[in-house]
């Protein structure tokens, strides 16, 4: 690396140079505008002037209102937003029926509900068969054998 630098640097004379003739490299050069620049100046959306309305969805707008095209609840010669697709009348429904914090109250609801009733179905389930069965001998060697755990003999006591 310290060779390259060598073999690259400068002569001696440019280094002495005098100051006064360098010229500041702060300095901003400026360029005439291309007419890109000019364009993009003059219609800043790149949309050939089109004067956009705002953005409103039509299913918001009066249903009963008198529209000259009544399906699509618009006027005969209203312009139409560039992002139509989005905001027409075929575009996906805006819910807004209830708030989120009221959506959230409606959920937590729900959910203390079906804990509620799975905590009461716990509680009166029964944990045992209607019909306990006995065995003669507790089915020691069908089991296992007498380290098993094994069934109930008959005559020991239900559950």
């Amino acid at each position: 690396m310290l060779s390259r630098r060598i073999a690259a640097a400068r002569p001696l004379t440019r280094a002495l140079v005098p100051a006064a003739r360098l010229r500041p490299q702060f300095i901003q050069a400026r360029a005439a505008s291309t007419p890109a620049e000019v364009q993009e100046l003059d219609d800043p959306n790149l949309n050939g002037g089109y004067i956009n309305p705002p953005p409103m969805k039509r299913s918001l707008r009066d249903p009963y209102g008198d529209w000259w095209d009544k399906q699509e609840r618009r006027n005969f010669g209203e312009p139409c937003h560039e992002d139509e697709d989005i905001l027409g009348m075929l575009s996906l429904h805006e819910y807004n029926h209830f708030t989120p914090g009221w959506g959230g109250v409606l959920m937590g609801t729900f959910i203390v509900t079906v804990l509620g009733l799975c905590a009461a179905v716990s509680l009166v389930y029964p944990d045992k068969p209607s019909a306990p069965r006995t065995f003669e001998d507790g089915l020691e060697a069908e089991l296992g054998g007498s380290r098993a755990v094994r069934a109930r003999k008959a005559g020991e006591d239900a559950w």
